[in-house]
């Protein structure tokens, strides 16, 4: 018996160093691959569209520090002539709460016409707001628009739907400490998720009749 336990305690130990190292392993990966693809806005290339990627919200429903700096990023690529339009895709399950709502309406405090602002409400996770880019609104060159840890995964998931992109940081707040360490880590694990739904489970979103941001193209 003591043998046996012996037996399963070494599977046990040698599996979760495993598992640890192939989590490494991929999440390393995923950054080499973006490093390329990844400008600050000024030296970004031009794309016919930013794709804004959803965040939280503060409570009284306007765009939370992490939110904000993402889209007056998006706003900084518009009014220097990299991109057309901002497609804002965010969470909009409940009446309560409304990511692509408040994207607009502070991009519209900064300026940028509404009539180049598209919103996608059914953004409710990175994936679903790559494929949506594609199926939904005819996007198959952007720019994505999120913090430094996001960019990453956000472009594995848009090349992985055959879109062209490349990411810009938006990283200008002064985060807490605590706070940034919890999203690098957090996004370890939602490296895998993202593996695992593009790989094997390929899970379908939301859609729904399709919205071209460009229709004549």
């Amino acid at each position: 018996m003591r043998k046996l336990l012996k037996a399963l305690f070494n599977i046990l130990i040698y599996t979760t160093i495993s598992a640890f190292f192939l989590t490494g392993f991929l999440r390393v990966g995923m950054l080499i691959a973006a490093w390329p693809r990844t400008k600050i806005a000024a030296e970004s290339r031009t794309a016919p569209v930013a794709l804004v990627l959803g965040a939280g919200l503060n409570r009284d429903g306007t765009v939370g520090v992490v939110l904000q700096d993402r889209v007056e990023t998006a706003a900084e690529l518009y009014f220097a002539g990299k991109v057309e339009k901002l497609l804002m895709s965010g969470d909009n399950s409940t009446i309560y709460y409304d990511e692509p709502g408040a994207m607009l309406e502070h991009a519209l405090s900064l300026g940028v016409p509404e009539e180049d602002i598209v919103l996608d409400f059914a953004g409710r996770r990175t994936y679903d707001s790559c494929y949506r880019a594609k199926a939904i609104f005819g996007v198959d060159d952007l720019i994505v628009v999120t913090q430094a840890f996001h960019l990453p995964r956000a472009l594995f998931l848009c090349n992985a739907f055959d879109i062209t992109a490349t990411g810009v940081p938006a990283d200008d707040a002064n985060y807490r400490l605590r706070s940034y360490t919890y999203w690098w880590v957090r996004e370890v694990f939602a490296t895998q998720v993202a593996y695992w739904d593009v790989l094997i489970e390929h899970p379908t979103p939301i859609l729904g009749d399709p919205e071209p941001i460009f229709p004549n193209n």
